[in-house]
């Protein structure tokens, strides 16, 4: 389980999500569970969504800990049928949508020329088409009121190669060229899209796809000499949902311990 810090930002602050509502996609663990507290904490009213009902009724619960209006949603956004099902029930419980957080993932490891059609299909299924899909389908709601923040979580690997994950390479440069583009179609109608590069973060996925040769070498890489912590994505999830990100659309937020910035 993560530990949550819970600061309350003070209401006047232009970081503040005071009164605005947050839709995380993704949001039952790992990323977009810190994410869905981190929300909360800066008073955004919170929805989770994930495909495991199990997992999703448990984190439910701990977000209604905080604010019984939390609320939870079961969805293979996969499908965009599914999508608009999730986004009719969220308008019906909440109203309307101010932010969201696309936060849906999964990977293999393993050398690309082994990677079958299924194991392809798979991985840009959950990575590249159910964000676009999520994004268009919220975007929508988002466009006809002229206002939102949407946050993709896109990943070291849509920067550089990545070598034995071919394919969640090839769908995380395809969010950044996702969330580029609608940002640049959607700047002019009030909605704005920016994605968060996370470094090695110690999620489950990584937990369990990760050998310690991989992680060994992911720390020999990263200049801050640690993994981050789930926390440390919080802030910068904040920045691009509030009111003082109010001019950045289609940017790609860092937070990887100087991984990129580094040389040899």
């Amino acid at each position: 389980m993560v530990e949550h810090q819970n600061t309350v930002l003070p209401t006047g602050s232009t970081l503040s999500l005071q009164g605005k509502t947050a839709v995380i996609v993704g949001g039952s663990s790992g990323i977009g569970n810190a994410i869905a507290h981190g929300f909360q904490a800066g008073g955004a009213r919170v929805a989770i969504a994930a495909r495991t009902s199990a997992k999703l009724e448990e984190a439910t619960q701990r977000l209604q800990e905080t604010d019984p209006a939390a609320r939870g949603y079961v969805v293979d956004a996969a499908h965009p049928e599914e999508i608009d099902g999730l986004v009719a029930s969220v308008l019906t419980d909440f109203g309307s949508v101010d932010i969201l957080v696309a936060c849906q993932g999964t990977t293999i490891l393993k050398p690309a020329e082994e990677v079958t059609p299924d194991e392809y299909d798979g991985i840009m299924q959950t990575n590249l088409r159910s964000v676009f899909f999520t994004c268009t389908r919220f975007g929508r709601h988002m466009l006809e009121r002229r206002s939102g923040s949407i946050i993709t979580i896109a990943s070291l690997a849509a920067h550089r190669g990545w070598p034995l994950a071919s394919v969640y390479a090839a769908s995380k440069h395809g969010v950044v060229g996702v969330t580029k583009t609608l940002a640049a179609e959607w700047a002019d109608r009030g909605v704005r899209v920016n994605a968060i590069s996370p470094g090695f973060f110690m999620t489950e996925l990584n937990q369990a796809k990760m050998s310690q040769k991989r992680k060994g070498n992911a720390l020999l890489r990263t200049p801050a000499g640690r993994f981050g912590q789930l926390d440390e994505l919080v802030g910068a999830a904040i920045y691009l949902a509030s009111p003082s990100a109010g001019f950045v659309t289609g940017t790609v937020l860092n937070v990887d311990g100087g991984y990129l910035a580094s040389g040899i």
